[in-house]
């Protein structure tokens, strides 16, 4: 295929007839002389194409056609960089999509506390954006434009950004469900109902984020390729601030808020457990004499008074919580923090640190190598085949 610009123009420079368009080469050669009379044969030469000739004598003696064969821009063609994106959404594709189908298979049949709930949820958010997200973005790699219409466009953007939201906004209910359920223990009555109207909110509020994206996203065509289509939000904002005030929405959405609740519902939990920590290490120290005066009768019921083995006599056995307890469920809730808000950062904070600089510096930001900015995403979009990893052992 090559691409001809064919352009009449007058003596005076103004333009009579424009017209770019991509031909198969083969057809190009027979237009060479079928677009050409019998009488022009006999001026046509290999180097004059037949439409010339045809097109300078339609529109009068002051008129010039010229035929240019043009190269299409690199992000309009299959470039190396296509390649890698290919090849890495691919690998992306197979490890998330067994990563998080042996979660959800493990989890589907399995008792559905609030935990695994959440994570069977969580599950189904990374399979969505494995087998819609990742999927379409290889194929639009591959054929570069948008080839499946304006209707297909809008409904892919929405569901493109869906698997995203739904995946943030349910990591916030873990969160959440997890503050509740350790620093109010008092309100785990109706906790299973509690999360699944969570659950439902963030579905909801999910679809309601992703759905400016089917306005937003639209067909455009090339101004110098007009055979070229791609799914764009071109033309739509009037102005840079109206566009980004939407970016800046999304950057909220998908990273902010998530960051935010993650971060103070753990901060919370380490403080109550904390707490709890100093409260034993208190009891521990107390004096021999001390605890002496809580085997009063009072304290134990006749039957659980002194027993008597032989020459030994015994006491009771009193409840403490011992240290080793609590010390292992702040080093649980800390190391499963550390990996909640470290793959959380580590996946999405390279690439809205880039979106950053973009609105901050957005001159410098063009000059950035266009190959970073590809890989800084396609890492955040690996945060979907981190997930199982993170949450599949907890």
């Amino acid at each position: 295929m090559v691409i001809l610009k064919r352009h009449c123009f007058h003596s005076n420079g103004s333009s009579a007839f424009l017209n770019v368009a991509e031909m198969d080469t083969l057809k190009l050669v027979t237009s060479l002389t079928m677009n050409a009379s019998d009488e022009d044969l006999d001026i046509l030469t290999p180097s004059r194409p037949g439409w010339e000739v045809d097109y300078e004598l339609l529109l009068g003696p002051n008129v010039t056609c010229l035929t240019e064969e043009l190269t299409l821009p690199r992000e309009m063609t299959f470039t190396e960089d296509n390649m890698f994106s290919v090849v890495a959404y691919c690998c992306l594709f197979v490890v998330s999509l067994v990563g998080n189908l042996m979660v959800f298979t493990t989890l589907w049949g399995s008792r559905h506390s609030r935990v695994n709930l959440c994570i069977l949820h969580l599950s189904i958010a990374d399979l969505f954006v494995a087998c819609v997200f990742l999927p379409l973005e290889t194929t639009w790699h591959i054929t570069v434009s948008w080839r499946a219409g304006d209707i297909a466009c809008r409904i892919c953007m929405a569901l493109r950004a869906f698997g995203f939201y739904l995946s943030s906004n349910i990591i916030m209910v873990i969160a959440i469900d997890r503050y509740m359920s350790i620093v109010h223990p008092m309100m785990l009555s109706g906790s299973i109902r509690r999360c699944k109207i969570m659950l439902v909110i963030a579905y909801v509020v999910s679809l309601v984020y992703s759905l400016p994206q089917s306005i937003i996203f639209h067909i455009e065509r090339h101004p110098n390729f007009p055979w070229f289509l791609q799914c764009v939000t071109f033309n739509f904002f009037q102005n840079d601030s109206q566009e980004l005030a939407y970016d800046m929405f999304s950057f909220v959405a998908v990273y902010v808020n998530p960051l935010l609740v993650i971060v103070m519902a753990y901060t919370l939990i380490l403080i109550k457990l904390s707490r709890q920590q100093g409260v034993h290490e208190a009891m521990t120290t107390l004096s021999k004499s001390t605890r002496r005066q809580w085997r009063h009768p009072c304290i134990f019921p006749p039957h659980k008074q002194l027993i008597s083995h032989g020459s030994v006599t015994s006491y009771p056995e009193v409840r403490w919580s011992t240290a080793s307890y609590l010390s292992n469920a702040k080093m649980r809730t800390l190391k499963m923090t550390s990996c909640i808000v470290g793959v959380f950062i580590l996946c999405w904070t390279p690439y809205f640190a880039i979106i950053l600089y973009h609105w901050i510096a957005k001159e410098s930001a063009k000059a950035l190598n266009d190959k970073v900015k590809r890989v800084l995403f396609i890492f955040a979009v690996s945060n979907s085949c981190m997930d199982p990893l993170v949450y599949g052992k907890t």
